[in-house]
């Protein structure tokens, strides 16, 4: 079950597949549009959703190393069992473009940005960026985790996590 607000994100969704609706329960959270009906997670295990998102990544048992997504065996040493954590909300961009044409079975907005983000624990992240400019974007720049909106589906609105020029 969903509980939106501070919530582990999705219910049975996978990659390329609209995620299940919540049930009655579930309590919307209001996005930047001020949207106030139920959102849903375009992958569940990805994030939590919340006016604080956070992405969702496992650090191993035996070799220490932090992974994103997170998995149920280390990627790195095929050994040990990985703990869920929290990662950092803030990192540094690596790398840019922007995505001009919609990928096949893609239902958002186009042009988005898309890029790599550093975050703190030394990991680089694969992510959308809100920014759909890249002459508007640096190397090194301040970025911030955000959710933004692929899509509305059934009434509800499918979030993904993105990564937002910080403005501190």
């Amino acid at each position: 079950m969903l509980h939106a607000t501070g919530a582990r994100a999705g219910v049975g969704a996978g990659v390329g597949t609209v995620p299940r609706v919540p049930d009655d329960d579930a309590r919307g959270v209001s996005g930047r549009d001020g949207h106030a009906g139920t959102d849903v997670a375009v992958h569940d295990g990805l994030f939590v959703l919340g006016d604080e998102p956070v992405l969702i990544g496992g650090r191993c048992r035996e070799c220490g190393r932090v992974c994103f997504p997170r998995h149920e065996i280390c990627p790195y040493c095929s050994l040990g069992p990985v703990d869920e954590i929290e990662l950092s909300r803030r990192g540094t961009l690596w790398a840019w473009t922007a995505v001009t044409a919609a990928p096949p079975g893609y239902e958002g907005p186009v042009p988005y940005g898309f890029g790599v983000v550093d975050l703190e624990e030394g990991l680089r992240v694969i992510t959308r960026i809100t920014e759909s400019d890249p002459s508007n974007l640096e190397k090194g720049q301040q970025m911030e985790l955000v959710l933004d909106m692929l899509t509305e589906h059934d009434g509800h609105r499918v979030l993904t996590y993105a990564f937002a020029p910080s403005a501190r």
